[in-house]
């Protein structure tokens, strides 16, 4: 036996399939991705010695790929001059935009 929705149209078990805000969000999400990976790989630009991690960036495949590269990408930016404390900042305001919750609170965060 088949089973009928109330208006007896047919329903819609396609993969991937949804409401047109769904397909919205997904692109705002890959957006927001691609402009966090560019700017990890703005940041690493100038930096010497630094292909390795370049390409580990370019490998990324979603977000949290490049929030478990953020500690050694700092450290590299850290031997750096002082134009690298702008990278850093950028980077840190573009790892803000997509892991907002992950935000370090202070000692008198209620429990």
């Amino acid at each position: 036996m088949q089973a009928h929705t109330a208006s007896g149209a047919p329903r819609d078990f396609t993969p991937g399939a949804g409401l047109p805000g769904d397909r919205g969000a997904r692109l705002a999400a890959r957006e927001a991705f691609v402009s966090l990976k560019r700017s990890f790989l703005d940041a690493l630009e100038s930096v010497p010695a630094a292909e390795w991690l370049r390409v580990q960036v370019r490998a990324a495949e979603e977000p949290v790929d490049l929030w478990l590269l953020r500690a050694p990408v700092f450290a590299a930016l850290s031997r750096m001059d002082a134009d690298s404390r702008t990278h850093r900042q950028r980077l840190h305001r573009s790892l803000d935009t997509i892991f907002l919750d992950l935000e370090t609170g202070s000692a008198f965060m209620q429990l």
